[in-house]
């Protein structure tokens, strides 16, 4: 299991797409949310795109590995489908926010957990705000919590810095190799 997560902004999705393409072995599991879908996300490609009621359904009923609140929607990761994946020998990929990375790594403490950050606090709003799918109080919150999670960079195996986007795919990608190739994390990457 590889958890892959950082400040919006960051690039995770890309980077994570880009490491998907490279590396055989690897899948890619697909979270839960609240939120309402941006242009162009698919509905159990992007999210699966659920009511609240759903959601809270769902964490009743303990379908969730992980899930947390973020910005005011919930985020979850559905566990049937990681363990799917597992089953079938395959390295998943979760992408999660901070909080869920945490719930991750008390519950599964084998999990190799990388954090993708932007190279400075700046960068990060001038992606967000290049995005433009947040209000101004959005975008707020967001900064407010990236500081946060930028704080929480210690507790993660990795750290890829997505200041140049070519060498940050090298690194993630030598990274996820290593796990499925060699099942191990003994990557010298920072």
């Amino acid at each position: 299991m590889i958890v892959v997560s950082g400040p919006s902004g960051a690039g995770k999705s890309t980077l994570i797409r880009e490491a998907l393409d490279a590396v055989p072995g690897l899948a890619y599991s697909v979270s839960a949310t609240t939120r309402a879908s941006r242009e162009g996300e698919v509905d159990s490609r992007d999210y699966i795109f659920l009511t609240r009621e759903e959601f809270e359904k769902w964490i009743r009923e303990g379908c969730f590995l992980e899930w947390a609140e973020y910005s005011g929607n919930l985020y979850g990761t559905p566990e049937q489908r990681v363990e799917e994946f597992l089953s079938k020998g395959l390295s998943v990929i979760l992408e999660v926010e901070l909080q869920g990375a945490r719930k991750v790594r008390e519950k599964r403490p084998e999990a190799v957990m990388i954090f993708v950050q932007a190279p400075s606090m700046e960068e990060t709003r001038k992606r967000l705000e290049g995005r433009a799918t947040e209000d101004e109080k959005a975008l707020e919150a967001r900064m407010t919590t990236a500081l946060t999670e930028v704080s929480a960079k210690d507790e993660f195996d990795y750290e890829v810095i997505n200041s140049d986007r070519r060498q940050a795919r090298e690194g993630i990608i030598r990274i996820m190799r290593n796990i499925v190739e060699e099942g191990t994390e003994d990557v010298e990457w920072a």
